[in-house]
């Protein structure tokens, strides 16, 4: 399709290719995000440490699917990008409310304290 055509249509121009930062630049912030996240949960016993790095997960996540959205010039990636911090969001909920219920049972945020939970 001619320029003119799209401009008749209301689409407008294509977007400008992403520049001299490409997507594996992305793909790498990304990975090293979840990376970090994924070490972080393994690795700390803070149950709040612990809940930050699921949420550093999910962001990593985020930025891979802005990544290859921007780079296929399409939106599919930003609208899995709204659900991921819908499910972020209700996560947040969630834990905060388990973490303010533990510390109140316990009085302590380590993870180890809570292995032999009794129903």
């Amino acid at each position: 399709m001619s320029m003119d055509v799209l401009m008749t249509l209301g689409q407008g121009p294509l977007p400008a290719e992403m520049g001299p930062v490409t997507l594996y630049h992305y793909l790498f912030v990304s990975a090293a995000m979840f990376c970090i996240g994924l070490i972080g949960f393994l690795t700390r016993r803070n149950l709040i440490i612990m809940f930050l790095c699921t949420e550093l997960m999910f962001q990593a996540a985020g930025v891979a699917l802005v990544a290859f959205s921007r780079f296929h010039l399409n939106h599919t990636g930003e609208t899995f990008v709204i659900f991921v911090l819908t499910v972020a969001a209700a996560e947040a909920a969630l834990a905060l409310a388990l973490v303010v219920l533990l510390f109140r049972r316990k009085e302590t945020l380590d993870g180890t304290s809570w292995t032999e939970l009794k129903g």
